[in-house]
């Protein structure tokens, strides 16, 4: 009973396994011990998070996009009509916007040129972010959640929305219908997000494993790969926390930083070597300890070996000391008793 209050004490939550994930690095060997399903389960709830946060980040971009481009319909915008899964803008060229809000924006329902669309695809990756409107579907593209296509039939339909004008979808999305939109891109992006995060987290982990596994090599450290995994995993939380943050300040702030996938794992591998230092500092202080407890040990025995001799001697010169006592009281003895023989004689005589 009382081992396992001590198992159950020792358990760590959620909350209390990021804490030392950022801030305790030493407790990664213990939180690896719980195996790889702990692990893995605690990087999922994290993930979550992150995954709500890029929902509520997308659908914030979306609802800034719809407000100013319903703005921009009214007043720029040519006719439109969308019928069953197409949408028909009426202009023959295609058309190229730019916003530094949400990037290029190239509109052209009139191709069905896959090379054509690469080539917008190009243009909208060199710009950094934006979205291409063909006459099927939207494509979005941004660092953050990379390339996205939402096919119009596919998401009208589950809004029942078959057909509508340019004059409808204004008052569509200028009315309350639009919240059904919103709550589909959350829903949508959630799923998404998550799948890629946790996708991409596990293959990081492997990556950084396997660097912390050559780092174990070189510090002659005889380590298991799944151990170094576990911590892997834990030693991406605070790179994980980062990357929501990130969306946070991008939502509000609309913050973009350059090689933040770099900086991503690089923080997550040093976390990991730290930790595989930790051990191995560790294991030589554990070692010091054990050497120094055979030498107190070896010397305890070595003074004990001395005692034991000395006492030896010291018996040896008592039994020595009785013999010749013993000895003398005999000869003693005899003496006496040879003086009590003599006196007789000499009486008669």
């Amino acid at each position: 009973m009382a081992s396992e209050e001590k198992n159950k004490e020792k358990k760590m939550n959620f909350f209390q396994k990021v804490k030392n994930s950022i801030f305790k690095i030493e407790k990664y060997p213990e939180m690896s011990i719980e195996g790889p399903g702990k692990a893995i389960s605690y990087i999922s709830k994290l993930i979550v998070i992150l995954a709500i946060i890029l929902g509520i980040w997308t659908m914030y971009q979306t609802y800034s996009f719809v407000k100013e481009g319903t703005t921009y319909l009214k007043n720029e915008f040519p006719e439109f009509s969308y019928n069953d899964g197409i949408l028909d803008v009426e202009s023959e060229n295609e058309m190229n916007l730019e916003n530094e809000r949400f990037g290029k924006i190239i509109i052209d329902t009139k191709t069905d040129s896959e090379e054509k669309i690469n080539e917008y695809s190009t243009e909208v990756s060199n710009y950094g972010m934006g979205a291409i409107i063909l006459k099927d579907k939207v494509i979005l593209k941004n660092t953050m959640t990379g390339e996205i296509s939402y096919n119009y039939k596919e998401n009208f339909q589950n809004l029942n929305i078959s057909q509508f004008t340019k004059e409808e979808l204004i008052n569509y999305t200028t009315g309350s219908g639009i919240n059904k939109i919103y709550f589909s891109i959350f829903i949508t992006m959630f799923i998404y997000g998550f799948v890629m995060y946790f996708i991409n987290t596990l293959w990081y982990a492997v990556i950084i494993a396997f660097v912390g596994y050559i780092t174990a090599i070189i510090l002659k450290m005889k380590m298991r790969y799944v151990p170094i995994f576990n911590m892997a995993i834990y030693s991406l939380t605070l790179s994980t926390v980062l990357n929501i943050l990130y969306l946070i300040v991008n939502t509000i702030f609309e913050f973009n930083m350059e090689y933040f996938s770099v900086m991503y794992i690089t923080v997550a591998t040093i976390y990991l070597i730290a930790a595989i230092f930790i051990i191995k500092s560790d294991f030589i202080k554990k070692q010091s300890e054990v050497t120094k407890i055979v030498e107190t040990e070896k010397e305890v025995k070595e003074e004990m070996k001395e005692k034991n001799k000395e006492e030896e001697e010291k018996e040896k010169i008592r039994k020595k000391d009785k013999e010749e006592e013993r000895k003398k009281t005999k000869d003693k003895n005899k003496k006496s008793k040879g003086n009590l023989n003599d006196t007789p004689e000499e009486s008669n005589a």
